[in-house]
């Protein structure tokens, strides 16, 4: 076994999966505190993601891994991973190129509620067709 790999299994030994094989993971901008999205990975994505310091997700609805930025070119490069007190959530400090949410904002935390109404509080930074040469949704 090499360093990567049982560096890898002790993390993913400490990660709570849900039923599906699934944890939440949070990516946060790692020098600002930006809260850019959250995202779901399976232990495979957790190895890549370890292993390459390039983020993978797993997405539930293609039923396979993400590789951030692979169609959009927006990547995001893992800092640090951290694991919640339940082993239940990641937090991954990421250097984020580009946007992080697929409308083209910077983040997916774009809506707030104010005055008691959902309001938009950022504009896309991108045009979604820019990032993906076709509408995305």
């Amino acid at each position: 076994m090499n360093e990567i790999t049982t560096s890898a299994d002790a993390v993913l030994s400490a990660i709570s999966f849900d039923a599906n094989g699934l944890v939440p993971a949070i990516a946060q901008q790692h020098d600002t505190g930006e809260v850019l999205m959250m995202a779901w990975m399976n232990a495979e994505s957790v190895r890549e993601t370890l292993a390459t310091g390039r983020v993978c997700y797993y997405s539930r609805s293609r039923g396979k891994l993400w590789r951030k930025g692979e169609s959009s070119g927006q990547t995001q490069h893992l800092k640090e991973l951290r694991v919640d007190c339940d082993g239940d959530t990641l937090l991954l400090l990421v250097q984020q190129d580009g946007v992080a949410c697929h409308t083209g904002r910077r983040n997916c935390f774009f809506r707030a509620v104010r005055d008691g109404e959902l309001v938009e509080i950022a504009a896309p930074e991108v045009s979604p067709d820019a990032l993906y040469g076709h509408k995305h949704g």
